[in-house]
């Protein structure tokens, strides 16, 4: 190389151009880590197939899924006998159906998971961070004792309790989900505030007079971005698993609103006979919680240091 090339190489700014030139966007390269994983490339697909049918259940369900015919009651698929394309999927007990119902049901749970999330989530990591922050105060303790308790008591069985006095309803079921649900976030996340607040650059702010709430959302929440979006991620399908447990159990989501786990309520008499009704919403909930976990695994692997450094 001659030294005429070594200087021009030697220009800080050009050394900042070719290096921006040579880094790939964020895109490219979430892509390509994405590409690299089998199970998270079929969970980032299987959600955005579910969460595209959510979206599009008026154009895409065959029929209105309230409307019953009761001369087409407990038709098979169309694939056994007696069955028609007109109903792929064939009806349940009240002549509606099944496929367009399953479309619509893809919505409540979506919306019933994701909404709880972000209730638990908001919750959780404000009370991780701050009692994180200032670990060993009282009103830490009082938080984890809190924590303690709630964890000590089957969750399922708080939700029966308190769906069972305040009622059934969609809004019902998001706020006693995402109520009960923060204490993970908060035991995690805690923990992980308590590591990072000894780092350097945070003692560095504390030294130099730095408010306590800028050094907790400015300096330590970016850190913990990823636990917390892991975190949602795994959360989100077992909400699904939640809200359908309790909707088979006659206490989650009601008549006329369609949902997957009523759905399963409502075939459970009829499974001897007319094993569709119950089978296919159930393997619409499998599918859709496999693809959230193999997604939150992907997610977990890339964010995880260990994972990273052997990947450079």
């Amino acid at each position: 190389m001659s030294v005429d090339n070594r200087i021009e190489l030697a220009n800080p700014v050009q050394r900042e151009s070719v290096s921006v030139a040579n880094k790939p966007n964020y895109f490219t390269r979430w892509s390509r880590l994405l590409l690299a994983s089998k199970t998270g490339t079929a969970g980032f697909v299987i959600i955005v197939v579910v969460a595209l049918t959510a979206l599009l259940a008026p154009f895409l369900a065959p029929h209105d899924p309230s409307v019953m015919n009761a001369r087409n009651t407990l038709a098979p698929p169309f694939w056994i006998e007696g069955g028609t394309t007109k109903h792929i999927l064939g009806t349940d007990n009240l002549g509606r159906d099944l496929l367009s119902r399953i479309i619509y049901g893809s919505q409540i749970s979506l919306l019933v998971s994701v909404a709880s999330v972000f209730i638990a989530g908001f919750i959780g990591i404000t009370l991780g961070v701050v009692c994180g922050y200032y670990g060993g105060r009282w009103f830490d303790s009082v938080i984890m004792r809190i924590v303690d308790a709630k964890m000590a008591v089957p969750g399922i069985l708080l939700m029966l309790v308190v769906i069972g006095v305040f009622g059934t309803s969609v809004t019902t079921l998001i706020l006693v989900i995402g109520f009960t649900e923060w204490t993970a976030y908060t035991r995690l996340i805690r923990g992980e505030v308590l590591s990072i607040k000894q780092r350097d650059y945070v003692r560095a702010a504390r030294s130099i007079g730095t408010r306590d709430r800028t050094i907790m959302f400015k300096h330590i929440f970016p850190n913990i971005v990823s636990l917390c979006i892991v975190i949602s991620t795994l959360t989100v399908g077992g909400n699904i698993v939640l809200e359908a447990s309790l909707s088979f159990l006659g206490l989650g989501i009601q008549p006329p609103i369609v949902s997957w786990g009523y759905m399963l309520n409502e075939g459970r008499d009829h499974i001897a006979t007319s094993w569709w009704i119950s089978t296919f919403p159930g393997i619409a909930i499998t599918i859709t919680v496999l693809g959230i976990i193999f997604l939150g695994d992907w997610l977990r692997d890339v964010f995880d240091p260990r994972t990273q450094s052997r990947r450079s």
